[in-house]
């Protein structure tokens, strides 16, 4: 039975702690989420900015594949334009033999913070997005031998000696953040998964494009769908977003909201550098801010079920919601939120909770005849 909720792992972690113990808690809720029936956990990669700890994501899945039985396990993402096409592909491969076809390979442009380490400009990102994207298709589920030359790259009859796990093909799907229509276009394009992130008005750098809402990245892949012939499954849209449950909703706040203003402000504001807080925003009312814009879910049980049906119903539909753990508050908090959201959310989006009482109803109906 699928929970049809995931988690999504940057993993960002705030400074002045233990960084061993810190990457060995991602191992750790991994299995928790597993043993919960979570149907994914996606891996982020990042080098820079001292909060996100993991530049080598393979190697957590690869280490989660291991201790792990039924969750799926996904890059999140691959950042192409710092990788070679064909080091992608071939981690890919191994990584489906390593989780016996648990995998997904999810990838993108990359961040910028790490684009400036390489002395990549954000164009370059998605220009080599867009020349090694339909290569690792190829390379990954495909069969035939490629030869190209760019810039930046090379391969020469190239095609991997390791065939697949999954006699199907891999899931690869591309991460998209609403600040540019390529990343939805190229989904279309190719028919791909996608994954979105729900993020608010407040993490917008002024003089950036506005921020394209999920059901405009949707909207934009579906377009391209249709131009290329492709065929897209709204069940393999994820969005991902932060997401917390309390016993009730002033719990809820009060767990997370110390958390969130160091996260918003020492992370977003003073590592990254962006503007956090739109004119005339509180600080103060910032976590609320961000629930109300559609960039976080925090409450009760039934605050974040209306939630999710409200995201569903505004975006016309998704297939999994990608818990996004920002490291908020106490961990013990994190593994109860998680609980919560295992035990009662998930059931009454999947639909789970409708046998049991559809019996209930069943017998006092019986009784009374």
């Amino acid at each position: 039975m699928h929970s049809r909720i995931g988690l999504f792992l940057s993993p960002v972690h705030e400074t002045g702690q233990d960084p061993h113990l810190a990457i060995r808690r991602n191992l750790d809720l991994v299995d928790h989420a597993d043993r919960l029936n979570y149907d994914e956990v996606w891996f982020g990669e990042h080098h820079t900015l001292g909060w996100g700890l993991v530049g080598a994501p393979e190697t957590m899945i690869a280490a989660a594949s291991q201790r792990t039985t039924q969750i799926k396990l996904a890059h999140g993402v691959t950042p192409l334009s710092g990788h070679h096409p064909f080091h992608v592909a071939s981690r890919a491969v191994h990584l489906d033999h390593l989780t016996r076809g648990r995998y997904i390979l999810g990838v993108g442009p990359g961040v910028p913070f790490d684009a400036a380490t390489f002395g990549l400009d954000p164009k370059v990102q998605r220009k080599r997005l867009d020349e090694a994207l339909p290569t690792v298709l190829e390379l990954v589920n495909g069969e035939e031998r490629i030869t190209q030359k760019t810039d930046w790259f090379e391969l020469r009859d190239a095609k991997l000696q390791l065939p697949r796990f999954s006699p199907q093909g891999i899931e690869i799907a591309v991460a998209t953040s609403g600040t540019s229509v390529t990343s939805p276009r190229l989904i279309g394009q190719y028919g791909l998964s996608m994954t979105s992130f729900a993020l608010p008005f407040a993490l917008m750098t002024p003089g950036t494009p506005d921020h394209i809402g999920l059901a405009g990245q949707w909207k934009h892949a579906q377009e391209a769908a249709e131009e290329y012939g492709q065929t897209l499954d709204r069940d393999a849209w994820r969005v991902a977003l932060p997401v917390h449950v309390g016993e009730t909703r002033k719990q809820a706040f009060d767990e997370v909201r110390e958390g969130y203003d160091r996260w918003l402000f020492e992370y977003f504001g003073k590592a990254a550098g962006r503007d956090v807080l739109s004119p005339g925003a509180s600080r103060e009312k910032a976590l609320e801010d961000r629930v109300e814009a559609g960039g976080a879910l925090v409450g009760s049980v039934e605050d974040v079920v209306d939630g999710i049906r409200r995201m569903q119903e505004a975006t016309g539909g998704f297939g999994t919601l990608l818990v996004y753990v920002a490291d908020w508050t106490s961990w013990e908090n994190t593994n109860r939120s998680l609980e919560l959201l295992a035990r009662y959310v998930a059931p009454q989006i999947n639909g789970a909770v409708s046998r049991p009482r559809e019996a209930v109803d069943f017998a006092i109906a019986q009784r009374a005849k």
